[in-house]
């Protein structure tokens, strides 16, 4: 539109347009030919999940506001029988995101290999999701973040005393791209999460509980116990991580057939090569649950993640002689994700895979595994022999309980659980068994460490008998000897004295830190100090030494508060006081942490509504 003094012109960017930066300049031409070209200024261009012309449209402005906007969400972790929820600052809005995602994709291997064409590829989001999987690891290149599955984190930052996104790309950025320590899975999918939202693809964090790391792709992970119910370690790198967490990519999929748009799943935690990099996906959640493993990219390694059988072998003399278990449905369990618009978890269980045992599963899994073990082979000699074997005919069943969740810092009392199953053929006299108890730190990739605690129990079951057997595994044979998670596994193997029979008992226990509380009593106003009291007792039978809370919040506080708490006493409290002046209006989450020489890990969020400053 014109009028006498000013035009006024609108841009459209098309949907297939490169995202970067761009300089906007305007060319005037004059009658004679001349024209001068004025510098209007710079934008960056990014993926439009509101344009009905991208491939990454979200027709649904609640997911948006989720997806795309919310700068501050939860990773569930623990096992699944007892998830728990984690708070983390994605903090995508943060003033120097943009230009540090901008820097990820301008140090990977493909750009330096070939610039201009990594260039031409950025309109394409599977391009650009692949690109940053492999660049949130630093396996092959200047990564974000370096993993470590092992205890020594001396020349980092252990994986469980990050509270967010912003301070590891900071760390990377001001370093020249020097990997972060330390990441794990959680670490890894939750700084991926940030970057995408900040490049415009609705994101989200996925936790998947009992997840299988299948290496050779026959579809089932062996464990191995000896008689006297202690895990050993397996030569295979198959393993059973106790949670694994990944992300999904809201996106348009024209490199597939028709039918498998939608989430995609990204995993930037490096478990395997894919085209030769330490990258996963995109690989969509439809054909995961459809077996469909033939589909790009990374799809079968997907789909053993949460179908894969367990196999559970005891070992006599260094061979395995008996199964105690085929599992079909232990891996890939309570799959979760935070709820839209609540801070509650979602179970999206059901968007991977039929309910288990039903006949669609078992022949999709049949699907799946033709596939995977390619038409020369079209069974498993192994799936066919395990689908033979039957374990019903046990004479007696165990189950293990706890008498109240277990505490760090406390003894645990358990309960084994025994009864005689009712015999089709003449019931025989009492049945004796002998139970070998062993304790193990359990770590997070599915392995142990050497026992701390055993125990034998004998027993004696007439017909329709039960027995409740109370065990204590005391705090001073765990005291020192687990890892940071403080996981345990306990596992009982029970013989059949008459007939040599073994039957197999577990129990993971994740033993809680003590809780913390976040108190705000006034209004939380834009500019205006808003006063916070934290409150934490110690609850365990030592001291916390070197205590050190970390407070972070995006729109909140600029970067973190650190603050040095020093010892907390044994049945003390501490109560601190934290003044800050919120700078973003709508409704924020404040994230605190302490982590002490003893616990690493003593979390707890507050959500917070900041409200426009009033005039004065």
């Amino acid at each position: 539109t014109i009028d006498s003094n000013s035009l006024q012109v609108s841009l459209f960017t098309p949907a297939n347009a490169v995202i970067g930066h761009y300089t906007l300049k305007i060319e005037i031409s004059r009658d004679q030919g001349q024209s001068v070209t004025y510098p209007l200024g710079n934008f960056i261009l990014l993926f439009n999940p509101w344009s009905a012309e991208d491939d990454v449209y979200l027709p649904s402005e609640i997911l948006l506001q989720e997806y795309i906007m919310k700068d501050y969400g939860f990773v569930y972790k623990g096992r699944e029988s007892f998830v728990t929820s984690w708070p983390w600052n994605y903090g995508q809005f943060e003033e120097d995101i943009i230009d540090i995602c901008f820097e990820i994709l301008n140090k990977s291997l493909y750009f330096l290999k070939n610039p201009s064409k990594d260039y031409s590829q950025r309109n394409d989001v599977v391009y650009v999701c692949r690109v940053m999987s492999a660049m949130i690891n630093s396996n092959d290149d200047s990564g974000v973040l370096q993993g470590n599955w092992g205890e020594d984190y001396s020349k980092g930052v252990s994986p469980l005393e990050w509270n967010g996104s912003v301070a590891i790309l900071r760390q990377w950025s001001a370093s020249g791209g020097q990997p972060v320590k330390y990441g794990q899975c959680w670490v890894f999918a939750s700084v991926m999460c940030t970057v995408m939202r900040c490049l415009g693809v609705p994101t989200r964090v996925v936790s998947n509980f009992h997840s299988a790391h299948n290496m050779d792709g026959n579809l089932t992970i062996d464990t191995y116990y000896n008689q006297n119910a202690e895990m050993l370690p397996s030569e295979k790198q198959d393993k059973i991580w106790n949670f694994h967490v990944w992300n999904e990519c809201w996106m348009i999929r024209k490199d597939l057939p028709p039918g498998y748009n939608g989430w995609q799943v990204l995993d930037p935690t490096p478990q395997q090569t894919s085209s030769g990099l330490f990258c996963c996906g995109p690989a969509s959640v439809r054909a995961i649950k459809e077996g469909e493993v033939h589909l790009a990219y990374d799809t079968p390694f997907v789909y053993a993640e949460v179908n894969a059988d367990e196999v559970i072998w005891l070992l006599r003399d260094g061979e395995a002689q008996e199964i105690l278990a085929h599992n079909t449905s232990s891996i890939g369990k309570e799959i979760s994700t935070k709820m839209v618009g609540s801070d509650q978890r979602q179970d999206i269980t059901g968007s991977y895979k039929y309910p288990e045992g039903s006949p669609e599963e078992r022949s999709v899994f049949m699907k799946a595994s033709q596939k995977m073990l390619r038409p020369k082979r079209a069974s498993s000699l192994l799936l066919d022999l395990l689908g033979s074997r039957v374990f019903e005919d046990q004479p007696v069943q165990l189950q293990l309980h706890l008498a109240r969740m277990p505490v760090w810092g406390q003894d645990v009392p358990l309960t084994l659980h025994v009864w005689r199953v009712p015999e089709r053929a003449h019931p025989r006299g009492p049945i004796r068994l002998v139970v070998r108890f062993c304790a193990q730190p359990l770590l997070h990739g599915g392995g142990t460490r050497k026992p701390l605690w055993r125990q034998m129990v004998h027993l004696s079951l007439d017909v329709g008998k039960e027995i409740q057997w109370p065990l204590l595994l005391p705090y001073n044979n765990y005291r020192n000897k687990l890892t940071d998670e403080k996981l345990i596994r306990v596992s009982g193997i029970a013989e059949v004295e008459e007939t040599g029979r073994s039957m197999l008992v577990l129990k993971d226990l994740s033993l809680e830190p003590p809780l913390l509380s976040i108190e705000v009593s006034e209004r939380a106003e834009v500019g205006n100090i808003l006063r916070v009291h934290i409150t934490l007792t110690n609850t365990l039978m030592v001291a916390l030494n070197n205590c050190i809370m970390v407070l972070e919040g995006s729109g909140l506080i600029n970067g973190q508060i650190v603050k040095d708490l020093g010892t907390l006493m044994a049945g003390h409290t501490i109560r601190i006081q934290v003044d800050f002046y919120p700078i973003k209006t709508g409704p924020r989450q404040l994230q605190v942490l302490i982590s002490s020489n003893e616990v690493k890990e003593i979390k707890g969020y507050k959500d917070i509504f900041v409200a426009a400053a009033t005039a004065s």
